[in-house]
């Protein structure tokens, strides 16, 4: 058992799950590499320091660059805003060290192409927190996949809804300024990771973004919303599956819309976030009279779950999902092979996004490869 320095960026409400996360994978999967929590870097020294306490961390700083450049620190997750993601990842990667990115990986689909090639001409271990599609739902849905039990794949529709801003009253906020922090910037990206891991490459897609709520009032009256509140795209993967996906921060009611279906000529699956321990499973098997949907809980049996529980039907949560994804970056740095989902994954999430603004403002269908 060797043990790992972690210095981790950012101290909001994905630093606190990182934290956690390292502070539980050892004891849940017994990782051949132990992390050890060695310096947070937060804004202020005092802030940094509170967190450091707060979080179980040795040292703290407000200077990523000093955080980075420490020899203690021998991998670097970043979980600060995605303005600062690119930076901090080059440096990294000009030292050797591993690092774990928060998606978006960068600010735009252009910086997100320099970090690729930075991390690939590197050839350090690289990857991106997308949490969700780690679920054991989703894992044994992947798992069906590969193995054809539902036969050939005919339709995709996923969605990501929340409504954290459906109040049109609520004031304006950093997260409704700036096109990558609209639904497309936020939401998008976890949907659209999902549908290239269970569908494969999308080919080409006609996309409809809109701001409904065009302006909030806050402190100093009216200010304009500048991105998006919700999304759609038809589009055709590379392997002739058709599909929808739907974003939106303003679905009234919903509070973790990540929800996909999947038919397929043999069969069709639904899963839905809000009961992420539970995948609803059609066979075409059986006499007519007993063909139906039914409720498959998660348990044991399924990937990723007995480390957590050896109780069918009693549940992972949203901490687990981290843990697992935790799991897999040690796991990657102790193989020396970056695993699924690289920054070169990550950048086709954000290549895919860029072709929805792309085919909005030109009201048109777009190839992927084209963008």
């Amino acid at each position: 058992m060797k043990s790992i320095g972690i210095g981790l960026v950012g101290t909001g409400y994905m630093g606190k799950l990182h934290s956690v996360a390292m502070q539980a994978v050892g004891a849940v999967f017994d990782t051949g590499l132990r992390p050890v929590c060695e310096m947070i870097c937060a804004t202020t020294e005092a802030g940094a320091a509170d967190k450091a306490r707060e979080f179980g961390f040795q040292r703290s700083t407000s200077d990523w660059r000093q955080l980075v450049n420490d020899p203690k620190v021998e991998a670097i997750v970043i979980a600060s805003p995605q303005s600062t993601h690119h930076d901090i990842a080059i440096e990294a990667f000009k030292l050797g060290k591993p690092v774990l990115c928060e998606k978006p990986m960068g600010a735009s689909l252009a910086e997100s192409r320099k970090m690729v090639a930075a991390a690939e001409a590197s050839d350090v271990v690289n990857m991106v927190g997308f949490n969700y599609v780690r679920t054991p739902a989703t894992q044994y849905v992947r798992q069906l996949l590969e193995e054809q039990r539902l036969g050939q794949i005919t339709w995709f529709r996923g969605e990501h809804t929340e409504d954290f801003l459906h109040d049109p009253d609520l004031p304006p906020t950093w997260r409704t300024q700036g096109r990558a922090n609209g639904t497309m910037g936020d939401l998008a990206p976890h949907m659209i990771n999902a549908a290239l891991a269970l569908m494969g490459p999308i080919k080409s897609l006609c996309a409809d973004i809109e701001i409904v709520h065009t302006q909030r009032v806050g402190d100093n009256g009216a200010e304009p919303v500048t991105n998006d509140d919700h999304a759609q795209f038809s589009c055709r993967f590379e392997s002739g599956v058709m599909g929808h996906l739907f974003f939106s921060r303003i679905a009234t009611g919903r509070k973790m819309g990540y929800a996909y279906e999947i038919s397929g000529t043999k069969g069709a699956v639904r899963f839905d976030q809000e009961d992420q321990n539970a995948v609803w499973l059609y066979l075409a098997e059986g006499v007519d009279a007993e063909r139906g949907f039914r409720k498959i809980l998660t348990g044991p049996a399924h990937p990723d779950y007995r480390a957590f529980c050896l109780g069918p039907g009693h549940g992972t949560g949203y901490q687990d999902q981290l843990i697992i994804e935790a799991r897999d970056f040690l796991l990657a740095i102790e193989n020396g092979q970056s695993q699924w989902p690289t920054f070169r994954d990550g950048m086709l999430v954000n290549q895919v996004v860029e072709a929805a603004h792309l085919s909005n403002d030109k009201k048109q269908w777009v190839n992927i490869e084209d963008v």
